[in-house]
């Protein structure tokens, strides 16, 4: 995950047993010792622990190995921060960073006894630092709130838009990393940033795109998922996920070649779940970069994608697989369509026009008591025609 930050130069990893978590340091004073010594003797100037840590023991090991630490809520939050690119995702990551940052204010300072002078205007007179502090990010946290709901609101408006057009949307979720934003690419021609590391799509990418039997879907590229993502980080990215949620169909991209893929997929599902997707959601397997796969295990994943017709094997680089996965998204997001016979009076021509413009119009006929025709529809379309 460190290499997905730039400017960081990986020294080395280490896997440190832990008999007993120490609340004051983590670890034990031996291996407290033991860690600082090397940190030192290598000239490290930033450890990365792959774990969550309290405000306490953050500190403390800051003070006693004279390095910058940063636990894994931390490290995902500098990479989302170099990640974000559009106004909705800079202002939450701002909002996770704060909510983050609020709840280590204890780091800057040795004891909570430390004051201010104050005239009683802002916050009483002998105002912890800490408190005032505090108060200041909740401030902030406020009208980055604010900002957010402006932003989510214009979204609102933006999907009643797109409902106006009935096209369906598909959304790509899977792990981070997992070739997405590759397969995006692939799938629409866009130019949406798809590197080997995590995170690299942070803010959602809508593209319009005409499947090989003439259907218009919207494709819907979204931020990476990841294992134990901080609490504060589901809550903010929410709204990055809200296309999810309104999507008639969902395609699960794993990395098919990755040794945890099956770990990777137990998160995606995890998520999924906590977002509210119901199980009746059209769901769909694309198990990716099946041309890293070595010989026996591409005959494994042939073998159970035969067995399966929820699962679709592809390349996002090479394409393969490609046509077979266009080939079967309509089937998941097109209504069932009925055959009706409708009368419409003479003075109803606006809802003539509709039908035509929806192209659901198989024959017409005039005749004294108004326009006879037949259709072909979906129940939402029918729904429309009624509120006309």
């Amino acid at each position: 995950m460190a290499r997905a930050l730039p400017g960081l130069d990986v020294i080395g990893s280490d896997i440190v047993s832990l008999p007993k978590i120490r609340p004051a340091s983590l670890f034990g004073t031996g291996k407290l010792e033991e860690l600082g010594a090397q940190l030192k003797a290598n000239e490290i100037e930033l450890v990365l622990i792959d774990g969550p840590l309290t405000p306490v023991q953050q500190r403390n090991l800051e003070r006693d190995w004279k390095v910058k630490i940063l636990d894994r809520t931390g490290l995902i939050l500098e990479i989302f921060s170099d990640r974000a690119a559009t106004r909705e995702g800079v202002l939450q990551v701002e909002l996770a960073a704060l909510s983050y940052q609020r709840t280590r204010l204890v780091r800057a300072w040795t004891h909570l006894e430390r004051q201010r002078g104050g005239l009683g205007f802002v916050g009483g007179p002998g105002e912890t630092q800490i408190e005032a502090d505090r108060r200041a990010i909740d401030e902030q946290i406020v009208r980055i709130r604010k900002q957010l709901a402006k932003v989510v609101k214009t979204r609102e408006l933006h999907r009643k838009a797109r409902a106006k057009v009935p096209y369906p949307i598909v959304a790509l979720v899977g792990y981070t990393n997992a070739g997405k934003s590759t397969l995006f690419n692939h799938l629409t021609g866009a130019e949406v940033m798809a590197k080997d590391m995590l995170f690299a799509t942070l803010d959602p990418t809508m593209r319009s795109v005409t499947l090989p039997d003439g259907l218009d879907v919207i494709l819907s590229d979204t931020v990476g998922f990841i294992s134990d993502l901080p609490t504060q980080l589901v809550a903010a990215f929410r709204a990055t996920l809200e296309e999810v949620l309104a999507a008639d169909l969902i395609l699960h991209v794993r990395d098919i070649a990755h040794p945890e893929t099956e770990g990777q997929a137990d998160d995606v599902r995890t998520i999924l779940t906590e977002l509210g997707i119901d199980e009746d959601r059209p769901l769909l397997e694309v198990w990716n970069k099946i041309d890293q796969l070595d010989p026996d295990a591409r005959e494994t994943a042939e073998t159970i994608a035969a067995r399966r017709d929820d699962v679709f094997l592809t390349s996002a680089v090479t394409g393969e697989g490609m046509d077979t996965l266009l080939a079967i998204i309509p089937a998941h997001v097109q209504e069932p369509m009925t055959t009706e016979n409708l009368v419409l009076a003479y003075a109803e021509g606006r809802k003539r026009a509709w039908l035509f413009e929806q192209d659901v119009v198989d024959d017409e006929k005039q005749a004294e008591d108004g326009t006879h025709l037949t259709v072909t529809w979906s129940a939402t379309q029918k729904a429309r025609f009624a509120k006309l």
